[in-house]
């Protein structure tokens, strides 16, 4: 009779086992060592990525093994935010190239395989681990170089180099949703959304405090070992315009791994950092859902009486679902996620359908559309959280109303705004291009401010758009230069570089599919036809005649952010619209002082990306909004909308 066939090494087990025996001989006790890298440390039993032999140990275990690197960890802290083995590995896991990542969490039941053994794990190592293991053992562990409070406060995992024995230490955050020490997840029963009484600095602000004031623990939201929010940033010094901070990460959605960009444009790098981590936060909190609360499953038929209505929200032409094999048409009699919301104008709990809520999370089930993150926002409070959602949402519903109306709308004296107006304007200037800034309100009141920027010499980097809404209509004017600003250096080198990529999509739109071709269509100069209704603007006026009558009677001049918000709720409302929030706040953020919302505002034309997934030709404002505002005589025809891709970036 022949013997049983052996088991299959583990992966990277032997450098494991070996880096086991040796700090158990070195330090006299027992440390298990798990391997990082090998299985899917966050894939659900049965999922598609290789089981967790180290299951077990994972979440206790102090040290893990990589192919280039030993992680010591979590270890330090001073207690308020512990974390555990698989918070580190996850983190670690989700810094990980596409490559690689597909490969641990879509690569199937036997997952990566070490190409020998590997890796290689020298006596040397084994020493500089048992030291690193000593001290921390000992005691309150190496040293921290973390420069901020809110940094020290967290656990700290230690990196030894294989290759060098280089040590690095950095702080680490919790994962929420991490399976062995994160909470239960709650009882998803609705919770009333309550406005309180926030007092402003002046009445003029929206902000209660600086962006610098939240404790952000930097350090731990952007390193290369377990960064929350990615593995470093970047900045652009030869920029002329800005001083952009970026960072970025790759987020699983529905569709496979996407590239998550967050990023700072002030003029000077430091504040643009800390507006950089702020944006990124609000997009880590807008991707999936990262509290304990668990969502409402149930068809619309069965939830019609307390949920928003998905089709007010739009759908897509029917082609596009013949034809997109990652989008069906909604099914009302199927069963989807849901997530409970907040009617500011009504007063009650709504149901959101969670693809319209965490713009990257989606099941098969309920692939009805793509969502981003239009209407997402940041704030120290929930009043100042949803006042930016419902800002963006008013601001991006004026542009594709004036876009798809093909609406002329005036333009601002740039020289009469003040401020730092015509500074932008001559910084555009230097750059070859000029700018102007248009009334963009259609029938809303709350300023908007859309910004075209024109290349003079008729050169390629033609065009590029912007836009702002704020209840400052100086803020909104600036806002909007400011965002055009952060583009038109890159403009005539993209082009460039795309040249026959944007010549075919001028050829045939179908071919505009992702975010960023929208705007850099634009740079052709071919283009320039479509855009004539923005770039010939309907006479120009003064700051102060466009807005006089908004600052006289419009605007709230309060110290109350409450009445800033009402004033914007009731604007909707009298429109026809309900005003829908769905609070997104993580764990991080709460610790740190901030909120964050999903703002949703069904009948709002709402902002697409890709030529065949586009919602707002098809809702019902698109052909009253014009009239309503006084912009046209009657309403507008099928015929009469402007069908070519929006420039909006």
């Amino acid at each position: 009779m022949s013997a049983p066939a052996a088991a299959p090494a583990l992966p990277m087990d032997p450098a494991r086992a070996a880096l086991r025996a040796a700090l158990g001989a070195r330090l006299g006790t027992d440390l298990p060592v798990v391997p990082v890298g090998a299985t899917d440390a966050g894939a659900p039993l049965g999922g598609p990525g290789a089981p967790d032999p180290w299951a077990a140990e994972r979440a206790g275990a102090l040290v893990h093994l990589t192919a280039s690197a030993v992680l010591v960890g979590p270890w330090g802290g001073d207690g308020t935010a512990p974390a555990c083995g698989r918070c580190l590995a996850l983190r670690w896991q989700r810094l990980r190239s596409r490559s690689e990542r597909d490969a641990l969490e879509t690569g199937g039941p036997e997952g990566p395989r070490p190409a020998g053994s590997w890796p290689v794990v020298t006596d040397h190592a084994h020493d500089a681990v048992a030291a690193v293991c000593q001290a921390v053992l000992d005691g309150p562990g190496p040293a921290s170089p973390a420069a901020s409070a809110a940094d020290r406060a967290l656990p700290r995992v230690t990196r030894i180099d294989l290759a060098t024995l280089a040590v690095r230490t950095y702080p680490l955050l919790a994962d929420p949703l991490c399976p062995d020490c994160a909470p239960a997840p709650a009882d998803p029963a609705p919770r009333p959304v309550e406005l309180v009484e926030r007092r402003k600095p002046d009445p003029g602000r929206y902000r209660l405090r600086p962006a610098a004031s939240y404790p952000l623990p930097e350090e731990a939201l952007a390193n290369p070992v377990c960064g929350a929010l990615g593995g470093g940033t970047w900045l652009s010094v030869t920029s002329p315009t800005t001083a952009p901070v970026a960072g970025s990460v790759f987020v699983r959605g529905y569709a496979g791994l996407n590239d998550v960009t967050w990023s700072g444009q002030e003029n000077a790098f430091s504040t643009s950092r800390t507006l950089a981590f702020l944006e990124g936060l609000e997009r880590y909190a807008g991707t999936h859902r990262r509290g304990p609360r668990s969502p409402v499953t149930g068809s619309w038929r069965e939830l019609r009486d307390r949920a928003v209505d998905p089709a007010a929200c739009g759908f897509y032409e029917e082609r596009t679902y013949r034809e997109d094999p990652l989008v069906e048409p909604f099914d009302p009699d199927r069963a989807i996620p849901w997530e409970w919301g907040w009617s500011l104008r009504d007063e009650r709990p709504v149901l959101v359908p969670s693809r319209l809520v965490y713009y990257s999370a989606g099941l098969q089930a309920d692939n009805f559309v793509f969502e981003c993150s239009n209407g997402c926002a940041i704030g120290g409070s929930l009043e100042e959280a949803v006042l930016g959602g419902l800002l963006e949402l008013i601001e991006r519903d004026a542009f594709l109303n004036a876009w798809y109306g093909a609406a002329r709308l005036p333009s601002v004296d740039l020289a009469t705004v003040g401020g730092a107006s015509a500074a932008m304007a001559e910084r555009a200037a230097l750059q070859g291009y000029d700018v102007r800034v248009l009334d963009g309100r259609i029938d809303l009141p709350v300023p908007v401010g859309i910004a075209v920027a024109v290349r003079r010499d008729g050169g390629e980097g033609l065009l590029s758009f912007a836009a702002a809404s704020s209840l400052d209509p100086r803020s909104a004017v600036e806002g909007a230069l400011s965002e055009v600003l952060t583009y038109i250096p890159h403009l005539s080198r993209q082009t460039r570089e795309r040249r026959a990529e944007l010549e075919a999509m001028a050829d045939d739109f179908d071919r505009v599919r992702h975010l960023k071709d929208h705007a850099q269509l634009y740079g052709l100069p071919r283009m320039a036809e479509h855009a004539r209704a923005f770039l010939e603007p309907l006479g120009e006026r003064s700051f102060g005649e466009t807005y006089r009558e908004w600052e006289e009677t419009g605007r709230p001049r309060t110290l109350d952010l409450r009445d800033d918000l009402r004033v914007v709720v009731g604007a909707l409302a009298g429109a026809g619209h309900d005003v829908v929030v769905v609070d997104q706040t993580t764990p991080e953020q709460e610790r740190m002082g901030l909120r964050t919302v999903s703002t949703l505002v069904p009948g709002l034309l709402p902002i697409d990306f890709g030529w065949n997934r586009q919602r707002a030709p098809l809702l019902p404002r698109l052909r009253t909004a014009l009239r309503r505002g006084g912009h046209r005589a009657a309403d507008l025809t099928d015929a009469e909308i402007h069908r070519v891709p929006h420039p909006f970036p």
